[in-house]
């Protein structure tokens, strides 16, 4: 009896692993800032909107887990397959501009965040400057010499710091039941000016990442999910992973709401953690610093750790042969020299503003998502690419095309 409740509860921590790592790659400064200023600009109004966006990006990656496993290949492996590899010479300018941009943007909000809680530097630039190549050095170390397996243990460490400290510091600010039910379940924007719809649809957009939902098919390979009978498990991973994610994402609207704040990017963390400080002592400081920095350094290790792969794919696709199950060597030469230069060339971003950084960076993520959601829509409409149980259903199909219009719609205002 000992024996099978130990095994069940071994599976069930496998089958929760990836959908936990991709919502904890997803969930960056981006979200922090967007979440804390939408709060702060519309209030709890607007709590709907989260909940909204973590479900097309549930939807998005259900549909890649999908075809994964009907297919045995990765999206990027089946497009190439299927259309050559025009495909890749399309998609790497992409990732090669996301990873800079990116990558600068985690490096410096966690230097920010490091100078905010070790402040030994006068001047504010240059400690962030600093913590931030070191931070970004730090992860390189942990996913060169640290492998899959060690990844896993950092991140969780950083996931429950993260979630644990900004959901209590919420609860800490609690609006009240009533308030937040009803910004949940009756959906309207402020109008703020003439703010509100813009910031809304940043809020939806900005929640769960963008490019690192590509990045749930290798994660799914390391576990070992290649069946076709996984897909009950995907589901159920990343169900809790984006619920996860709203859960934070609401967590940050309701901080921000009820703490007055002046500020953008990643600094406006820090007022935030100031005026905390104001409100609930030097312990709401401390604990929601504590929270930013395991949200900051959690989304740049996944990256650190799950882009490389991406590259090394895009790499073999265009100049080695496929085998067939065909697994990315993280030790290989295309993996490794892309993990040394997202984690070093985005280093100049560090003398740029934090704001033109992020705000190029959104808008970049923006526009993979009409991309993947018409991808999506039409090779998951197969059947004889997918199999007819594996085929887009009615509501995903309708939601599939709320996403490409949504997301066009976001790179458009952007």
């Amino acid at each position: 009896m000992a024996a099978r409740k130990s095994a069940r509860r071994v599976s069930l921590i496998h089958m929760i692993g990836p959908g936990i790592l991709l919502a904890a790659t997803g969930v960056g400064a981006g979200d922090l800032a967007t979440g804390s200023f939408v709060g702060g600009l519309l209030g709890t109004a607007v709590l709907w909107a989260v909940v909204v966006g973590a479900f097309f990006k549930f939807v998005v990656t259900e549909g890649l887990a999908r075809w994964q496993l009907a297919t045995g290949e990765t999206l990027i492996e089946g497009a190439v397959s299927r259309l050559g590899r025009v495909v890749v010479w399309c998609f790497l300018p992409y990732l090669l501009l996301w990873s800079f941009f990116v990558g600068a943007a985690l490096m410096s909000a966690t230097g920010v965040t490091l100078h905010a809680m070790l402040p030994i530097f006068d001047d504010a630039a240059r400690g962030k400057v600093v913590f931030g190549i070191a931070a970004s050095l730090v992860g390189l170390a942990l996913v060169w010499f640290g492998g899959y397996r060690l990844f896993e243990r950092v991140m969780g460490i950083c996931i429950a710091v993260m979630f644990v400290t900004v959901v209590l510091t919420a609860g800490l600010l609690w609006p009240g039941t009533g308030t937040v039910l009803e910004g949940l379940f009756i959906p309207r924007i402020p109008d703020a000016g003439g703010q509100g719809f813009p910031w809304t649809l940043a809020l939806i957009g900005g929640i769960g990442g963008t490019l690192t939902v590509l990045c749930y098919g290798y994660w799914l390979r390391e576990d070992g999910r290649t069946d076709k009978d996984d897909l009950r498990g995907c589901r159920i991973d990343l169900a809790i992973g984006y619920a996860m994610t709203a859960i934070f994402g609401i967590a940050m609207v309701i901080v921000g709401s009820s703490i007055s704040i002046e500020g953008s990017g990643a600094q406006l963390l820090v007022t935030l953690s100031s005026r905390l400080e104001e409100v609930m002592g030097p312990a709401g400081k401390w604990l929601f610093l504590i929270g930013t920095l395991g949200a900051v350094f959690s989304s740049l290790l996944g990256v650190w750790q799950c882009v490389p792969y991406l590259f090394a794919d895009c790499w073999n696709l265009l100049w080695e042969r496929r085998r067939e199950a065909y697994t990315v060597d993280t030790r290989s030469v295309p993996c490794r020299a892309y993990l040394v230069t997202i984690a070093t060339v985005p280093m100049i971003g560090l003398f740029w503003g934090f704001r033109d950084v992020q705000m190029v960076y959104a808008v970049i993520g923006a526009l993979l998502f009409p991309a993947l959601a018409l991808a999506l829509l039409v090779f998951n409409g197969r059947p004889q690419w997918v199999g007819a149980n594996f085929t887009n259903r009615p509501l995903t199909v309708a939601t599939l095309l709320v996403v490409l219009v949504f997301f066009a719609l976001i790179g458009f205002y952007g």
